[in-house]
């Protein structure tokens, strides 16, 4: 694995050696907002690079990123839609704070936890709601479905938002067409699992583990290659790069909001060997996880040190059979070249 590691850094220094503008030391005060072209070479040679990676994943593979100062983007099957699992989160954070700051909701806002709301993947609410009653703020909500990736807390927030179609509708009104939301964590994972549920007011923890206990193993396998073909809750590398650059760029949400979405981000609990994986120590990264089956996902902004600039990067992989481990190596070692890429190039090279 050191090998490969090496190679990426490699590229690096030789894309630097041969940069026309290498002798002058980057900085923000002399980047530019152009957007390059594909005539840019050495960002094809670094999609090369990614392609080459990618193939640790074992799986199909979608990347985008783009460096926020410049507008300078590498892209691999970016316009390919790809299941989101749990990065569909942050579309969902985006549109209930549009509701909050349009005075809707409130962060502070206590919502009641029932037994109904308690859904696969949430041990944390499941542990609190058998100490007794249970009401929690929207903001400790948010920091449940962001931090731990909570499921009951993300289906409690995604009806609090207005539901899936007010977070795909939020997402159109941005100009983001290739992100879509259309039903909750337990339906989701329910329909990857090939269980069938009663309708949402009968849902208990003990209903979705005799559910889930009733699929035979290939009623299990054909639930999920349907899944991996399914074009809802999905979205292409593109355009959650997009969604990620608004963020960034506090363009859809108050300061304020941006600030606290972003904060949350950057405080992220899982996925600690994706895009964080192999980036040098101390490097900051607002990210956001997601896996489900064949699928393993990590989304976020990088921050590159020396004022070199962010990194908005969506690293999306499905249908792959390899162990979550080469999934996942392959994620941080696209980010790591990305990273280095752009921090030593920050420059178009013709």
């Amino acid at each position: 694995m050191a090998k490969i590691r090496f190679s990426a850094r490699t590229l690096v220094v030789l894309l630097v050696v041969t940069a026309t503008a290498a002798a002058q030391s980057p900085t923000i005060a002399t980047f530019n907002t152009k957007s390059y072209a594909a005539s840019d070479s050495a960002l094809q040679v670094l999609e090369r690079e990614i392609a080459r990676l990618a193939k640790v994943s074992g799986g199909v593979a979608g990347v985008t990123a783009i460096h926020l100062e410049t507008g300078r983007r590498v892209s691999m099957n970016g316009a390919e839609r790809f299941p989101m699992a749990s990065t569909f989160k942050i579309p969902i954070a985006v549109q209930l704070l549009t509701r909050i700051d349009k005075g809707e909701v409130r962060l502070e806002q206590m919502i009641d936890i029932t037994q109904s709301d308690l859904h696969p993947g949430s041990g944390t609410l499941a542990d609190l709601f058998n100490k007794g009653g249970l009401a929690l703020s929207v903001r400790n909500l948010m920091e449940l479905m962001l931090l731990i990736s909570d499921n009951s807390a993300t289906d409690v927030l995604l009806r609090t938002a207005g539901g899936a179609e007010a977070v795909t509708a939020r997402m159109r009104a941005l100009g983001i067409e290739g992100i879509d939301v259309n039903r909750s964590t337990a339906q989701l994972i329910a329909d990857w699992v090939g269980a069938n549920l009663p309708p949402e007011d009968r849902w208990t923890p003990a209903l979705f583990q005799l559910a889930f206990a009733g699929v035979k193993p290939d009623e299990q396998k054909a639930a999920a290659k349907r899944f991996d073909a399914d074009a809802r809750d999905t979205s292409t590398p593109d355009g959650m790069a997009a969604l990620l650059e608004k963020i960034h760029r506090k363009v859809l949400l108050k300061p304020e909001s941006a600030n606290l979405l972003l904060d949350i981000m950057g405080r992220c609990r899982t996925g600690e060997a994706r895009l964080r994986g192999l980036l040098p120590q101390g490097t900051e990264i607002a990210h956001k996880t997601g896996t489900i089956g064949g699928s393993t996902n990590d989304v976020g902004i990088i921050t590159l040190p020396d004022n070199a600039g962010h990194v908005a990067i969506a690293v999306f992989v499905k249908s792959s059979d390899n162990n979550s481990a080469a999934r996942e190596r392959g994620i941080a070692e696209i980010a790591r070249a990305v990273h280095d890429f752009f921090l030593f190039q920050p420059r178009a090279s013709s």
